[in-house]
């Protein structure tokens, strides 16, 4: 073989090599990630479910690719896009904001893992046959919000014990509205208090529950567990500022946005907990395997310019047990 002739030959088998080791390399994974919400609300969490995914060596834009699926608050189109997230074949669907997220999900794939956080029992839902054993392709994290009612009323109570009248924030659209009603009506009555009940799944209806809440002099507020509540921290904020209405919530981002006070799981917490069993589920593990993790730990938020501007003061019971005071 001439020398030329060699040289060229050898030459084009070069160019060919980063073609054939690009060829050989994994395709990257694509995860969809499905909510009812928006990302603004729950940028700190979203942060938590990177690292979730970061602890089990997943980087997005380095080794892994998500396809985010918002739906603003708008439930009706979530089938549409869980549907379009299976259309384009993705490894697993993360589906946040509550259960309704979950069960489009669940009702697009019975293939596809799924991972969900939700505040109502996965099991009532039909997401899961077990929390110890799910079973098929679902698996995920059960906060507990909705079971968290109760203790939330008697936390209120303990800060304005003269309030006789408690008003309750209910979006009469959450798959578990009314287990949140009854468990915090029967609390009230032990309480020996009165509950009025007030109802928003829009944010017209905010102003408008706002006003009823008025007209019957409530005197305190609990607001239920509820993703859609999430999405309008700011208008309740507000609401309940202009109302002079001493109010609890369920997570802490309530709290340090200037709400009253919150109790509740931490949805950071959970959100690393769905980082975590994404990545397993990555690594090959199945969602069957995977038990419904359950918080243990729940956390207690005040805040302490608030109560002053609405002329209270915290007892110091609830300042002992507070996990977070803010000044």
């Amino acid at each position: 073989m001439k020398r030329r002739a060699f040289i060229t030959l050898l030459g084009s088998a070069a160019a060919a090599w980063p073609l054939a080791a690009h060829a050989q390399q994994p395709a990257m994974p694509v995860i969809g990630f499905l909510s009812n919400i928006s990302p603004e609300p729950i940028a700190r969490p979203l942060a938590a479910f990177r690292r979730g995914l970061q602890e089990a060596g997943y980087i997005e834009g380095q080794n892994l690719a998500i396809e985010f699926r918002w739906a603003q608050g708008r439930n009706d189109r979530l089938p549409e896009l869980a549907a379009d997230l299976v259309q384009r074949h993705v490894a697993v669907i993360v589906a946040t904001g509550g259960g309704v997220s979950a069960l489009a999900a669940k009702a697009a794939t019975t293939t596809i893992p799924i991972v969900f956080s939700t505040a109502t029992d996965p099991v009532q839902l039909g997401l899961v046959a077990g929390l110890s054993r799910p079973g098929a392709n679902a698996t995920g994290v059960f906060v507990l919000a909705n079971s968290l009612e109760a203790k939330r009323l008697g936390l209120l109570h303990e800060m304005v014990p003269q309030a006789t009248t408690i008003g309750m924030l209910v979006n009469p659209q959450a798959p578990g509205a009314e287990s949140q009603l009854t468990e915090a009506q029967a609390a009230a009555r032990t309480l020996a208090r009165r509950i009025v009940v007030v109802k928003a799944s829009s944010a017209t209806d905010l102003d408008a529950a706002f006003t009823t809440l008025s007209q019957l002099r409530a005197e305190a507020l609990l607001v239920a567990a509820d993703p859609f509540f999430n999405t309008r921290r700011e208008q309740l904020i507000a609401l309940t500022a202009h109302h002079a209405l001493p109010t609890i919530y369920e997570f802490r981002e309530f709290a340090s946005a200037g709400g009253l006070m919150s109790y509740g799981t931490s949805l950071a917490g959970a959100y690393h907990q769905v980082g975590v069993y994404t990545g397993k589920i990555l690594k090959g593990e199945k969602p069957e395997n995977l038990p419904v993790v359950q918080p243990t730990t729940f956390e207690m938020v005040i805040n302490l310019k608030t109560a002053k501007a609405l002329g209270l003061t915290f007892p110091p019971t609830l300042l002992a047990i507070a996990d977070e005071v803010i000044e």
